[in-house]
C-alpha cells in the first residue's frame, strides 16, 4: 500500500528543508499545492512512501542532487518579456545613462532571472538607447535548469503576454507559432549562472552592481529571510546604486538602510553609501 499520503507534519519536515535550502517558504495556504509536486515528484522517482523519500535527502543524497531537483520541481518560474516595464525604462533612461556619463561604464544584475526575459528585456531597452555595450548584464537564478534554457534565448508563446511594446518585439524577437527567439546580440549581451540567493560568498564573489533587480520574488520568503537577502543585496549595491523590486512589494516596513525613492512613479531603493 503506497504511503504517499501527504499528512500535515511531513508537508511541514519537507516545506522547512526546502526554506533552508533556498529561501523560500510554502505557507499552509501553499500547502494544498506543494503536497501535490512533491507526491508527484516522489511517485515519478518510484518511492511509495514520503517519510523514505525524506530520509534519502537527509542522508542518502552527499551531493544534493536530488534535493536540487525537488526544489526545481517546487519553484514557481513566472515571468515573461517586458514585465513592468515602466520601471525598467526610468532606470535605463535614468540611472543607468547618468552612470555611463560619469563612469563610462555600468553593471546590472538580474537577481532570481528564472528563464530569462526580465535581464533580456533590459539588454533590448539599453541597446534602443545605443548603451548596450557599456553595460556587463548578469542574470542568475537558483535553478540551475532554467538558467540553462535562459542562455538558449529560446522561449515559450507565453514569455510574450498581451499588447507587448511592438518596437522592442519586432526589433528583437522572433516569433512564431512555436515560441519566441531573442536576436543573438541581445542573448550574447547577457550571462547567465546558476546561483542561490542565501549563498553569501557567491553573492559577494559576483562584485557591485549599479543597479540590482530583484522583482516578485521576496513575496516568497518570509521576513526573517526578507531581512536577510535585502542586507546582501544592499551589500552589492555601488554607492548610489539602486534597488527594483516588484509593484507589489515593499522594503520599508523591513527597516532597510537603503533610501525609498519615487522617479516617475516607480519605487526604488538606493544606496546611502
Amino acid at each position: 500500500m503506497t504511503k504517499l499520503v501527504p499528512s500535515l507534519q511531513l508537508c511541514t519536515i519537507f516545506a522547512a528543508l526546502v526554506e533552508d535550502t533556498c529561501g523560500v517558504h510554502h505557507g499552509l495556504h501553499d500547502r494544498k499545492l506543494f503536497a501535490a509536486k512533491l507526491v508527484a515528484h516522489a511517485a515519478d522517482l518510484g518511492h511509495d512512501s514520503l517519510l523514505d523519500y525524506y530520509y534519502r535527502l537527509r542522508y542518502d543524497d552527499p551531493g544534493g542532487g536530488e534535493l536540487t531537483r525537488l526544489i526545481e520541481a517546487l519553484l514557481v518560474h513566472e515571468t515573461y518579456f517586458f514585465r513592468e516595464l515602466a520601471a525598467l525604462r526610468q532606470l535605463v533612461d535614468g540611472h543607468l545613462s547618468d552612470v555611463i556619463r560619469a563612469r563610462g561604464r555600468a553593471r546590472v544584475w538580474s537577481a532570481a532571472c528564472s528563464t530569462g526575459e526580465e535581464p533580456l528585456t533590459m539588454a533590448m531597452l539599453l541597446d534602443a538607447r545605443g548603451l548596450l555595450d557599456r553595460v556587463e548584464l548578469i542574470g542568475t537564478d537558483v535553478s540551475a535548469p532554467v538558467i540553462a534554457r535562459a542562455a538558449l534565448g529560446q522561449h515559450r508563446r507565453r514569455s510574450l503576454r498581451d499588447d507587448p511594446p511592438g518596437e522592442l518585439a519586432a526589433r528583437y524577437l522572433e516569433v512564431s507559432p512555436g515560441g519566441v527567439v531573442v536576436a543573438p546580440r541581445i542573448l550574447a549581451a547577457v550571462r547567465f549562472q546558476a546561483l542561490n540567493l542565501l549563498d553569501v560568498a557567491a553573492v559577494r564573489a559576483l562584485g557591485r552592481f549599479d543597479v540590482i533587480l530583484c522583482r516578485n520574488v521576496l513575496i516568497y520568503f518570509r521576513d526573517e529571510r526578507v531581512t536577510r537577502v535585502i542586507d546582501q543585496l544592499a551589500g552589492s549595491l555601488a554607492p548610489g546604486g539602486l534597488l527594483a523590486v516588484g509593484v507589489a512589494e515593499s522594503l520599508v516596513r523591513f527597516g532597510t538602510a537603503l533610501v525609498c525613492e519615487e522617479r516617475a512613479r516607480s519605487l526604488f531603493y538606493r544606496s546611502a553609501t
